[in-house]
């Protein structure tokens, strides 16, 4: 097995097809930024990782490659693909568009309950931060965005999202290496204050400014 293979854990759930689960195991992994730009890692060793053979890897990774969150060899090797300065703004202002809008259309599902939820993952997104594990800071963020932007039913934004999040997610330990520095206020709770409000000018503020600190500021480190 590759030495630098770190697989997201997901357990495979009931009904699950191989096939499905080693697909939807591998998106996790590239998405929470397990697989860190520019390392390569074999079909094979991806294979052994997830205990399956080589045949559901094959698939998954097409489908992963479909949506440009890898890219695949001539070795039967898989890597991030290369990550300019403007691909990086394009993603970072398409997360913006789609992010900012899936937030404003939560307003209506902004009961109780969904406060609720949303505040407990941020009470457990500010834990990870305060004992610094980095697994728990990414989960957590991942998990309260989701859950921001899932509420409504028949949701089409979320998925367009999580593409996104799949090209740039690569990068997100990179942004983690600085938080103090360039994530000075909450965003969450500001996105929290204004959903209780009512506010959608303010929530979309809170939104953009919650990915322009937590990860627009790598741009002016790529070429």
């Amino acid at each position: 097995m590759d030495p630098s293979l770190d697989l997201a854990p997901e357990p495979r759930l009931n009904g699950e097809t191989v096939q499905q689960w080693a697909f939807r195991r591998l998106r996790r992994t590239v998405m929470s930024g397990r697989f860190p730009p520019g390392r390569a890692v074999t079909i094979r060793g991806l294979a052994e990782a997830l205990g399956t053979s080589p045949t559901p890897v094959r698939e998954a990774l097409r489908r992963l490659v479909a949506e440009r969150a890898l890219v695949l060899l001539d070795n039967r090797r898989v890597r991030v693909p290369e990550m300019t300065a403007q691909r990086f703004e394009e993603l970072v202002a398409v997360r913006t568009l789609l992010e900012t809008e899936a937030a404003a259309r939560a307003l209506p599902s902004a009961d109780p309950a969904f406060l609720g939820r949303l505040a407990g993952l941020n009470r457990a997104s500010d834990q990870a931060v305060a004992d610094g594990d980095v697994e728990a800071m990414i989960e957590t963020n991942l998990a309260f965005h989701a859950a921001l932007y899932g509420s409504p039913p028949d949701n089409v934004l979320l998925p367009l999202i999580e593409s996104v999040w799949l090209q740039i997610g690569p990068f997100m330990r990179m942004a983690l290496a600085d938080l103090d520095r360039h994530y000075p206020v909450d965003r969450h709770a500001e996105a929290l204050s204004a959903l209780e409000a009512g506010d959608e000018p303010a929530l979309r503020r809170a939104i953009e400014a919650d990915i322009r600190d937590g990860i627009g500021h790598l741009q002016a480190q790529l070429k």
